[in-house]
């Protein structure tokens, strides 16, 4: 089989591309920082960032970025091109931030109630979100980017299930949202908009790693070789759905003894409702309307029953994703979701199950040691995430 290798217009495609992440990532950048963070030559800079000024790739700014040497300016997203408004959305709750076209905020960050009972509640709940917006901004196009709970498939832009959702059909959401607001819609999951908004927005982390959702379900996210991994039917990352207890709960994904089942907020709930229901005395917690946020404070206040119900919970995540992380190798792993608010004890728990990695021989290898850690960004940067779906497809058409 022949193989051509790095032609010289792959080569010529590549530095295209890496130069296009940089300003993704940095937003405005000069010559000279192009260079620096690339290796490449000046004059070889000028002539691809030329060449994608040409394209309306990049723009042009007379704005200078350094107080020493020429003048040379500044390049950036064009920033007229249309907005994007990135949501998170469950059948509850809809999370939104509108940005630019530079995926730069605009205006605040909000976070409504819905309580949809169909799907088209849901879909009229963002279509009334986007008209708000449209108001405010009427001369820009505003497009979508959704990053829903579940399973989806983000080139079809169809929700196959949505856990909570009191429907169990698939929902064209893509198709219907731009037939009815005739405007681009990107969806998936929303474990890779999280990775997504670690990938492009912290700039610390590895070309592998992990990002582990842990709230009312446990979900998670790989990125590989600096790329998204989704799996050939977009279900990468599922490992709520690694079975820890072959004789456990009965999960809704139709398995019994899920991780779900054991150590999400929703399982850790149910067994707080349930010891409740069996005290003679009625504690100060109703079982009937005990929330996430009293949970994590009986395990503050040191709570015996919640404190080994939560620490068994932490356990039984550690386990599964040593033995996740280590069929990948992937050793840097990223926590976001309610369930953080446990906090570093918790944290320590599941450490103590990862820690040991068979592949690390010692001192040596200290640069690559496993790091366990909560994410650091904050919610409208994780919502803002699923906006990035615009920058790697242009990434692609460069």
């Amino acid at each position: 089989m022949y193989d051509s290798g790095l032609n010289n217009q792959r080569v010529r495609q590549l530095n295209r591309q890496t130069l296009m992440k940089l300003v993704w990532q940095h937003k405005r950048l000069s010559k000279s920082q192009f260079s620096q963070y690339t290796g490449l030559s000046i004059p070889a800079v000028s002539k691809i960032l030329d060449e994608l000024v040409q394209d309306g790739k990049l723009s042009h700014s007379s704005e200078n970025l350094s107080n020493r040497g020429i003048n040379s300016g500044s390049y950036q997203i064009p920033p007229d091109g249309d907005f994007i408004l990135c949501m998170n959305v469950t059948p509850t709750s809809i999370e939104s931030q509108l940005c630019d076209a530079q995926l730069s905020p605009q205006g605040e960050f909000e976070r409504i109630q819905v309580n949809a009972a169909t799907p088209q509640a849901l879909l009229a709940a963002i279509e009334n979100i986007w008209r708000t917006q449209r108001k405010c901004w009427p001369k820009k196009k505003i497009n979508l980017a959704l990053g829903i709970h579940g399973q989806v498939d983000p080139v079809t832009g169809v929700s196959q299930t949505m856990p909570q959702a009191p429907w169990r059909e698939p929902v064209e959401i893509k198709y219907l949202l731009e037939e009815k607001l005739g405007v681009t819609v990107r969806v998936d999951n929303d474990c890779v908009m999280l990775a997504l908004a670690e990938k492009w927005q912290n700039p610390t982390n590895r070309q592998d790693f992990c990002v582990i959702n842990v709230d009312y379900g446990i979900g998670s996210s790989f990125v590989i070789n600096g790329q998204i991994y989704r799996g050939s039917l977009y279900g990468s990352g599922q490992i709520g759905h690694t079975i820890v207890n072959p004789d456990g709960m009965a999960c809704d994904c139709g398995r019994y003894g899920c991780l779900e089942t054991v150590a999400s907020l929703t399982a850790l709930k149910k067994q707080a409702r349930i010891w409740l229901k069996s005290q003679p005395i009625s504690p100060k917690l109703d079982p009937e309307s005990i929330t996430s946020t009293q949970l994590i404070t009986a395990w503050h206040e040191g709570n015996e029953y919640v404190c080994r119900w939560v620490e068994n919970a932490a356990n039984a995540i550690g386990l599964s994703l040593y033995n996740f992380l280590n069929i990948l190798n992937i050793n840097q792993i990223l926590f976001y979701g309610r369930s953080c608010g446990f906090g570093e004890s918790w944290l320590a728990t599941i450490d103590k199950q990862i820690g040991f990695n068979p592949f690390d021989h010692g001192d040596s290898l200290k640069a690559n040691a496993t790091q366990i850690s909560f994410g650091q960004l904050s919610r409208p940067q994780q919502v803002m995430g699923v906006g990035y779906l615009y920058a790697e497809e242009s990434l692609n058409q460069v």
